[in-house]
């Protein structure tokens, strides 16, 4: 009897724990399955804010495709005023489809990521949502002076209720505030640092193919660079050179993350990173792996162990790498050759070959029976301990 009052317990509680479900969403990820958002998301990387979305537990994004980043990016604003404004399409609370369309009285007004990151004054972060006649919701920032919306839905791209909503509108939203000139946070030179810290050969090519401000600007929220030693890189030249010149530019970004990490965070954060040549459906990412003491980065294609470090100091990390990231977007992916046999494996392979199939024979994916207990192949544990608990209360 004290074994069932065990067992029942115990049996409810991996039942439970089998049905528990993960909420975790990636922004990133989303939007890469939609080229037409490409640009969005690249800035959404650059700028930090896929990290802050993707930490927040309830969120609606709202994207705009190429053409209407495209009008965006030709009033060359500083990418802290593009961070700015790209925050007044991101709602701290959840809009799908269906909420859209029956806004209580017809109008609502939502908190912006940039009020809620305090970036904006008084109520110039707020955005009215309006459900107008014919079955559109326009969007516009509370400090518009226009009657018209700035913006109208066009539709929804994913949402996960209640806890992320990624919606299309057909324009920018923007406003003076969002606009107006923000100045960088820091004056690090990463270039410059990383040339005088033995990182000459590599900070050289940054230079040279004009990507300095891409890293420098990243360093608003923070950045971490691999920097290949002057002797890989050299050896790596002859095919760096036969690279289109897109290719240099996403190669040399492939080596930078957009997030500050100390070598003690790589080493507890083992996984997926995403780098500043993420971009629509091209990953350009890359696995963190550790081996004992060492940091190992695995492309697919080539795998670099970390070798020293430049700097740590927030919000910039430059680590020496030993190989170049060779990332599988442009490189072919290594394949692994099978070991060879030898001769008494392929005796032994010959010696256990089975034989033909008896009538009585059960399929792999079906259910056997041993003396009363019930082996289920891809049933799992719980099925097992119910099996178990019957057992027990029939005795």
């Amino acid at each position: 009897m004290k074994l069932k009052v065990l067992i029942l317990p115990l049996l409810l509680l991996l039942a439970a724990g089998g049905t528990t479900t993960t909420t975790a969403h990636n922004i990133t990820r989303i939007l890469a399955k939609h080229p037409d958002f490409s640009t969005f998301n690249h800035y959404l990387t650059i700028t930090h804010l896929a990290a802050e979305i993707n930490r927040r537990r309830t969120i609606t994004v709202c994207a705009v495709d190429n053409a209407a980043m495209n009008d965006l990016l030709s009033k060359r604003f500083s990418l802290y005023t593009i961070k700015n404004i790209l925050s007044l399409h991101i709602f701290a609370d959840y809009f799908g489809a269906k909420k859209l369309h029956q806004i209580t009285k017809g109008s609502t007004t939502t908190s912006s990521l940039f009020q809620a990151t305090g970036e904006a004054t008084g109520t110039s972060g707020y955005v009215n949502i309006t459900d107008m006649k014919g079955g559109k919701v326009g969007f516009s920032p509370v400090e518009s002076d226009s009657d018209e919306p700035m913006a109208t839905y066009v539709k929804s791209i994913e949402e996960l209720p209640y806890n992320i909503s990624v919606i299309q509108i057909s324009h920018i939203l923007t406003s003076p505030e969002a606009e107006a000139p923000t100045a960088a946070p820091t004056d690090l030179n990463v270039t410059s640092l990383m040339a005088k810290q033995g990182c000459k050969a590599f900070s050289d090519l940054i230079t040279a193919q004009g990507d300095g401000d891409t890293f420098a600007q990243s360093l608003e929220g923070g950045l971490t660079v691999f920097c290949p030693s002057d002797d890989s890189l050299k050896s790596f030249m002859p095919r760096y050179k036969n690279l289109t010149a897109d290719g240099k530019i996403s190669l040399l970004l492939y080596h930078g993350v957009p997030v500050y990490n100390s070598l003690g965070m790589l080493r507890s954060s083992n996984g997926l990173m995403n780098t500043l040549a993420t971009e629509g459906v091209n990953k350009f990412d890359f696995t963190v792996q550790n081996d004992g003491e060492d940091v190992k980065l695995e492309t697919k294609v080539v795998t670099a162990t970390i070798e020293g470090t430049l700097i740590d100091e927030d919000p910039l990390a430059v680590y020496k790498i030993d190989k170049v990231l060779l990332p599988r977007e442009l490189f072919k992916v290594a394949q692994e050759a099978p070991a060879p046999k030898s001769a008494k494996s392929r005796a032994r392979e010959e010696t256990d070959a089975p034989g033909p199939a008896s009538d009585d024979a059960v399929p792999a994916d079906q259910n056997s029976s041993n003396g009363g207990w019930r082996i289920v192949r891809g049933g799992g544990i719980v099925a097992l301990l119910f099996s178990l608990v019957l057992g027990v209360l029939l005795v």
